[in-house]
Order: C-alpha cells, then structure tokens, then sequence
C-alpha cells in the first residue's frame, strides 16, 4: 500500500526548514529527518492518514513548532492550512492547493522555485492511488486531477515529488495518464454493472471483474475506489 514506504520531504532555506509528512512513528527516520532538517519552523501534511500524519506532532514537539494541516484534529497550534495559502521559509515558497479526492482533506503543495509539486496520494510516483470510499469521492478526485494538469500546464511545472516512490519528471504526461485510466476504470465499472445481477456484494464482485488483472492482495483497497466508482455514478 506504501510502495517503498512514505516520502517525508525536507524543504530548507539556509539553516531553516519545513517538513512535509513525517510520517509514521519510526524513530530511525525521525532521526535521520532531525538530521536533515536543521531548525524545523514548521510542519505540513498532505492529508491525515495515518503513514503520513502519525508521528506528526510528536516530531513537531521535539523541535518546538507547530503542525499545519486541513483537518483541525491534526493541527498542533492554532493555525490551519487551506487552498490560497503560501507557506514561506527563508527565501522559499511553498503555495497550498486544495486537491480532494483521496481524502477529503487532501493538499498538493507548489514550489515555483522548484518548478515541482508535492502530491502527497494524490498522484504516486508510480501506479495509481485509492480513492478511500467514503471519506474520498471520486467526483472531486478527477476535478482535483484536472485542477493540477491546469496548474502544471499554466505554469511550468515539470517534476511530481509523491508521497510515495519515485518522482516524476513529466508531471503532464503522469496527469494525463492518471486522468485517462480513471475515465477507462469508470467505463469498465459501468460495464460490469450492466452485466453483474443485483447483489449485496456488488463492488466486490465488480473488483473480481474489473481488477482480475490486480494482485488479489490489493483487492481490498480497489474495493474502496470502486466504492468511490459506485457512488459517482449513481450521482450522476
């Protein structure tokens, strides 16, 4: 579910620094991000699960500053973070963009100077991330997808730092290839419906058509999405 575990960014300017998801509570990687990140002013999260928010507020404790996220339940100290905002440390800026989908409260995060943004789920360094039914919508989802290929097209943006695997250095061809597979998952959810009998285990037996070519060990995650995939069309 982590590919090769979270990516926990460190964002300096000079001798100061911003963390960007620490992550879960592993006391070799606060360490070695301790080390890395000299004078940590502040800490940001992408979204609130668990491998990427866990050891949060203990790291920020540990350096006296605060967490900054959407979801005041993962906030330490009283400021929040939305779409608009831009978060500066030193000569760096980093410009907040509301980006649900995953979650509800997922945020991508923009670094003009780096012409870089940092997806947290949103989009993966390689495959495709779960829309996590109900608390993602798949709806806001392909519009949070639109809004970043927008963002990267109008304004340079070459490379996708993720909250897991490698980055991406063609941020418009990962876009397009993310926003066209999930157009084809719709389509062949929609199918399988049309053929499958009515049942109360309808998206499960949809995940054994649709993702027979998924290892069986990820069927419960594509069962979320195809939770999130249900919902969107009856809304629709």
């Amino acid at each position: 579910m982590t590919l090769d575990g979270t990516n926990t960014w460190v964002l300096s300017s000079g001798s100061r620094s911003l963390v960007i998801d620490p992550g879960p509570s592993i006391e070799s990687h606060l360490a070695a991000v301790s080390d890395v990140g000299q004078d940590v002013v502040g800490v940001l999260l992408t979204h609130h699960h668990l491998d990427h928010s866990e050891a949060a507020k203990e790291f920020a404790e540990r350096h006296g500053c605060g967490v900054r996220a959407l979801d005041p339940a993962f906030r330490l100290g009283s400021e929040g973070l939305g779409a608009g905002d831009v978060v500066t440390v030193g000569d760096l800026e980093v410009h907040v963009v509301a980006t649900p989908g995953h979650t509800a409260d997922s945020l991508s995060f923009v670094l003009p100077s780096e012409s870089a943004v940092l997806t947290g789920d949103t989009v993966l360094g390689r495959g495709t991330t779960v829309v996590a039914h109900p608390d993602g919508s798949l709806g806001a989802y392909l519009d949070s997808l639109d809004r970043l290929h927008a963002l990267c097209d109008s304004q340079g943006i070459g490379s996708i730092w993720p909250g897991h695997g490698p980055v991406i250095d063609d941020a418009l061809g990962a876009l397009d290839y993310y926003i066209a597979h999930r157009r084809t998952r719709l389509e062949q959810v929609r199918d399988a419906v049309a053929t499958l009998p009515p049942s109360d285990d309808l998206a499960r037996r949809v995940v054994e058509v649709v993702y027979a070519d998924v290892d069986p060990v990820l069927w419960g995650a594509a069962e979320l999405s195809v939770r999130a995939q249900l919902a969107h069309l009856e809304s629709s």
